[in-house]
């Protein structure tokens, strides 16, 4: 199961420097004339790299540039005013083609829809189902009011979603009979007046394809929000909201593994979306090479933000190639929409690489993109490079927490720079690295504790001030949790993780999570989970189970217990049955070395 946001408006940017003239004079003068009247954010390429102060591990981001003081609604909007007749979203499996024109007045009709229904600001609606155009249009119009979409799983309790959306089905995933088990009332219910004893909160269900008993349509929501009553009404409210209003919460995970809801607001992901584009240099293309593809979900800071937001704030045309990763699908979309950027974790790059036909293929049209979710090895980045014809491409580090974005690199930065660390920090944020026992800045070019301060930093955990004060300190900085090593330039190269979570193809798998769902087991008596490393998809899960007394089973009937009750991508590759664990002398297991005895165990 997948879940997520939902957001969006618009910010006050600054004019570009004269320095820019030069790069000015190369353009074309079909498209030269909009990009000078366009009020944009000065460049962060356009400056010059900040390096470390006094050979100690830190280094704040260029500040010459004006951060954006908009709402996500209102860059839509200007977006739409600017250039409304360039395609802004394309899905090819619906047969989808909208304009930022288009796609302005179905989100409006939308988030007058929402308030029709009685959503008001600060609602949490949640979002569950496959990337799809229903998906970005939620994304957008819940932003319309500041209601905070959130993931479905653990989210319905832990932030009391009031409203939740989602598809009849995908492939083997029937979403509105999973929800009956845990809302059993849902089927009797009257649409829109839900009362469930287990979700309390829960007082609207939206289906977005085919009308279901207990639900609304989402098309006759938006067409109750169509009128232009309903459209002032939507007018008048937004006049109330601030860029500073929270508006998602997305879970991410804590040195326990249980997941938290990191909340972020219209400021901390437009700017970050705006800076992200900015380095990618999407605001020196011309509208050709403004065509992102994007395989990656949607429920992932690299398809909401860096998908959605960047290409919004930029106006580029954002393509869904499919409803879930397909290799193939990527390809056919490059090929048949000449797209020029691609968005994946290595996992996906490595799939599409790979694929049997990718030499039949069209790229021609490709010219970078962006790799981000796991380090990837210099032999991948080359094939990107060449293959794929992404001479532009960049990689990408954050943690939802920083919305997500702190590290990234340049399209001019060499392959090693690109391959062995995670680029140069960001404007407008600083990050230091830091002796994780003492707290004291660590010298260039040694490890430590990876910490950021900014704008960027989420406003806090959903309803867990304690968390967020372990995570936040009072002088503002965010602890990742991760290590890593700052150069003498100011590249940053991630050597390693404090957690334990285990990050497969890019997704963030949380032990915790999966060892609460397999005591549910009857003959589980107890489980540790750990990622062992693969070659493709970078780590693996292993569940490392011991039986209750006189119990048998197998791999195979753990395998098929997981099959509709979690996610496809959760369920465990390896199934080990132990007799124990390494423990430490006060009774802890040993999660390191219980991953070194199962790589050893699996001839890994």
């Amino acid at each position: 199961m997948a879940g997520f946001t939902g957001w969006l408006r618009f910010g006050k940017l600054c004019t570009r420097s004269p320095g820019v003239l030069g790069a000015r004079a190369v353009l074309s003068r079909g498209w030269q004339g909009e990009r000078l009247q366009r009020v944009r954010l000065l460049s962060s390429w356009d400056e010059e790299h900040s390096t470390p102060v006094e050979g100690l591990s830190y280094i704040q981001g260029p500040t010459r540039c004006r951060l954006v003081n908009k709402t996500v609604g209102q860059c839509l909007e200007a977006t739409a005013q600017r250039v409304p007749d360039r395609e802004a979203l394309v899905v090819p499996q619906e047969n989808i083609r909208l304009t930022f024109s288009q796609l302005k007045e179905e989100v409006d009709k939308a988030a007058a829809g929402f308030l029709r229904i009685g959503l008001r600001k600060g609602d949490r609606l949640g979002m569950w189902g496959p990337n799809s155009y229903a998906w970005v249009l939620i994304q957008l119009a819940t932003a319309k009011m500041a209601y905070q979409a959130a993931e479905l799983e653990y989210a319905l309790m832990k932030v009391g979603c009031k409203a939740l959306a989602f598809p009849k089905q995908f492939k083997s995933q029937q979403y509105y009979n999973i929800l009956k088990q845990i809302c059993q009332e849902l089927e009797t219910a009257q649409p829109g007046a839900l009362k469930s004893q287990r979700l309390p909160d829960l007082t609207t269900v939206i289906s977005l394809d085919v009308p279901l008993p207990g639900t609304l349509l989402l098309e006759d929501v938006m067409a109750a929000g169509s009128t232009e009553q309903h459209l002032a009404h939507l007018r008048h409210a937004e006049k109330f909201l601030s860029c500073h209003d929270p508006i998602n919460i997305l879970f991410t995970s804590g040195t326990t593994g249980n997941p938290k809801g990191a909340i972020l607001s219209h400021y901390n992901v437009i700017n970050n979306a705006n800076l992200v584009g900015e380095r990618m240099r999407l605001h020196l293309k011309p509208p050709e090479q403004l065509r992102a593809v994007l395989p990656s979900p949607l429920y992932h800071c690299l398809g909401s933000v860096g998908g959605t937001l960047v290409n919004l704030m930029h106006g580029a045309t954002l393509i869904l190639s499919s409803p879930s990763f397909d290799g193939k699908k990527a390809l056919e979309a490059i090929s048949k929409e000449r797209g020029s950027y691609l968005y994946g974790t290595p996992t996906m790059y490595v799939d599409i690489l790979n694929q049997p036909e990718f030499s039949s293929y069209d790229i021609s049209s490709m010219c970078g993109g962006v790799i981000g979710g796991s380090s990837a090895p210099p032999e991948l980045i080359r094939a990107m490079i060449n293959k794929l014809n992404m001479k532009e491409l960049v990689v990408a580090y954050g943690t939802t927490e920083n919305s997500p974005v702190t590290f990234m690199c340049s399209a001019e930065d060499s392959v090693e720079q690109k391959a062995e660390t995670v680029g140069r920090i960001m404007p407008h944020t600083e990050a230091q690295i830091v002796n994780m026992q003492t707290g004291d800045l660590v010298e260039l070019n040694s490890p430590g504790e990876l910490c950021i301060r900014g704008y960027c930093i989420m406003l806090g955990y959903w309803a867990d001030p304690q968390k967020t004060a372990e995570a936040i300190g009072q002088d503002k900085w965010y602890r990742t949790g991760d290590i890593a090593m700052m150069d003498e330039w100011g590249f940053c190269k991630i050597v390693g993780r404090s957690k334990d979570m285990i990050i497969r193809g890019g997704e963030n798998i949380y032990p915790a999570e999966l060892e609460d769902f397999f005591h549910t087991h009857p003959k589980v008596q107890e489980v540790q989970v750990v990622g062992v490393k693969d070659a493709r998809m970078g780590e693996e899960i292993c569940a490392c189970i011991r039986l209750k007394q006189g119990e048998q089973t197998t791999a195979e009937e753990i395998k098929a217990f997981c099959k509709g009750k979690i996610s496809h991508f959760k369920i465990p590759r390896y199934i080990v049955f132990v007799p124990n664990y390494p423990l430490t002398i006060s009774g802890k297991i040993q999660k390191f070395k219980l991953r070194e005895q199962m790589e050893q165990h699996l001839n890994l």
